[in-house]
């Protein structure tokens, strides 16, 4: 049974991984993750940054206040924040969990657990921007901040 529906939640990733579909009819959108919602998590736009998280449903997103609709107006740029630097399909796999770990043996006691719980760019000393913080400077008056990091 478990492979069956691990099986069956593959299928459903397959198709929403695409930009030849728009828009689903609401009712589909207000629970199912979308093609539309997909594109959304992929984006690298400042404010398209860690939402849609949602693999099937998307109503976990909405109740946890990470969705975000995408927005016509403003085109999906996929890529990472930052570039890796390295064709190597190793470190494209693993460069997060050797960052993790550095931030892990770098970090006072106290701040490790926060380098694995909290959000993406937090940091014990306030050094990296995390998402909210990118969207945040863009919404203030005079944001200068290219929405494509």
């Amino acid at each position: 049974m478990v492979f069956f529906v691990v099986g069956l939640n593959l299928v459903y990733q397959f198709w929403i991984h695409t930009e030849a579909v728009g828009r689903m009819p609401r009712w589909f959108e207000a629970v199912m993750n979308t093609p539309s919602h997909h594109r959304v998590h992929h984006a690298a736009n400042a404010r398209y940054l860690d939402r849609n998280y949602a693999g099937v449903f998307i109503v976990w997103d909405r109740l946890f206040g990470t969705f975000e609709a995408e927005d016509e107006g403003e085109r999906v740029r996929y890529r990472l924040v930052r570039d890796l630097g390295s064709f190597n399909v190793l470190w494209a796999a693993f460069h997060e969990w050797v960052g993790i770990a550095r931030d892990l043996w770098r970090a006072p006691w106290r701040a490790k657990l926060g380098y694995l719980v909290r959000e993406p760019g937090w940091s014990h000393d306030g050094s990296r921007e995390t998402s909210a913080m990118i969207r945040a400077s863009l919404r203030r008056p005079g944001g200068s901040r290219s929405s494509s990091r």
